[in-house]
C-alpha cells in the first residue's frame, strides 16, 4: 500500500515531496519497533538495527522503480555532463528522502524515553568517530550500556584520514550493493541518516528547541557526504544496466563504463571535501 504513495516520475517533478515520505517511513519504523519489540528480551536489544531494517523495507519499492526509470535514461544519454544533468533530479529526490529520515529519527530520539538506548548502535558509531580516545566514557555519557572498547587519541590529520577511509568503505559498499542488488543501496541512506540523527540528538541535549541547530550542524558535511554515496549508487546502477542490456564488446558498453568511472571519481572527491569540512569547518561554525 505504501508504495502507491510515490513513484519516480512524480518524485522528479516534485523532489521536495520525498521529504514527507522520509518522515513517514522513519516514524513508522521507530513506532513499529518500539511497539512490537520493546518487551521482547532479545530483539529489544537490537532495536537500533531493526528500525533501520523497517525503514529499508518501506523504501525498497521506490528505489526499485527509480532504478528501472533511470536505466531507461542511461540507454538514451551518453557523456558525463549529460548523465549528471539527467540524474540530478533523482539525486535531489533521494537527498530529500534522506533529510526526512534525519528529521524524523532525530525527533523521535529526543522525545522517546530511553532514546539513546534505542539508537545504541548509532551512538556507538558516533563515539567511535568523534571521541575515539574516550569511547567508553562517551557511550556511557549518552546512555548506552555494555560497551568495553577504546581506541587511541587521533590528531586532526588522523581524523581526516580516518573519516575519509570510512567514507570510502561505505562508498565501496554502496557500489557493490547497487551492482548486485540495486535497491539495497537504500540501506546506506537509512543507516547514515540514523547515525547523523544520533549525533543531532546528542548535540540537541534532548531538547526539541535545539533540534534545528543540531540538524544544521550535521547537514553542513552530511549533505555532500550522502550525495556522494548516491552518485556511487548511480554509477553502480549504470554498470549493472550495461552488463545486462549490452554486449560488453560494444562501444556503448565502454562509453557507459567510462561515464560510471567518472561518477565514482566525482564521488571520491566529494567525500574527501566532506571529510575536511567535518574536521575543520563544522567545529568552527558550531
Amino acid at each position: 500500500m505504501l508504495e502507491l504513495l510515490i513513484n519516480p516520475k512524480k518524485a522528479e517533478r516534485n523532489p521536495w515531496m520525498m521529504f514527507f515520505d522520509g518522515v513517514l517511513y522513519a516514524s513508522l519504523s521507530i513506532l513499529l519497533v518500539n511497539w512490537i519489540f520493546a518487551k521482547d528480551p532479545v530483539l529489544s536489544k537490537y532495536s537500533s538495527i531493526l528500525m533501520v531494517t523497517f525503514c529499508v523495507m518501506f523504501s525498497i519499492p521506490f528505489m526499485y522503480y527509480t532504478i528501472k526509470f533511470e536505466e531507461i535514461k542511461d540507454l538514451k544519454e551518453s557523456g558525463f555532463l549529460n548523465l549528471i544533468k539527467e540524474h540530478s533530479k533523482v539525486l535531489l529526490s533521494l537527498l530529500f528522502l534522506f533529510l526526512g529520515f534525519v528529521v524524523a529519527f532525530s525527533f523521535w530520539q529526543i522525545i522517546l524515553s530511553g532514546g539513546s538506548q534505542s539508537f545504541k548502535a548509532q551512538v556507538e558509531t558516533y563515539c567511535m568517530i568523534n571521541r575515539p580516545s574516550n569511547f567508553n566514557d562517551c557511550v556511557a555519557q549518552y546512555g548506552v550500556e555494555g560497551i568495553s572498547k577504546t581506541t587511541a587519541f587521533l590528531t586532526a590529520k588522523e581524523r581526516v584520514v580516518s573519516i575519509f577511509a570510512n567514507n570510502i568503505y561505505v562508498l565501496i559498499f554502496t557500489l557493490v550493493f547497487s551492482l548486485i542488488f540495486g535497491a539495497g543501496a537504500i540501506f546506506i541512506l537509512a543507516w547514515n541518516a540514523s547515525v547523523i540523527s544520533a549525533a543531532v540528538g546528542i548535540f540537541a541535549k534532548s531538547e526539541l528547541i535545539n533540534l534545528p541547530l543540531g540538524l544544521l550542524r550535521y547537514m553542513v558535511h552530511g549533505i555532500p557526504e550522502i550525495g556522494a554515496y548516491f552518485i556511487g549508487f548511480l554509477a553502480g546502477g549504470i554498470v549493472s544496466m550495461a552488463v545486462i542490456r549490452h554486449d560488453i564488446k560494444t562501444e556503448k558498453f565502454w562509453t557507459i563504463l567510462q561515464d560510471s568511472l567518472n561518477l565514482v571519481i566525482l564521488a571520491v572527491i566529494i567525500l574527501f571535501l566532506a571529510s575536511l569540512m567535518e574536521v575543520f569547518i563544522t567545529p568552527l561554525l558550531f
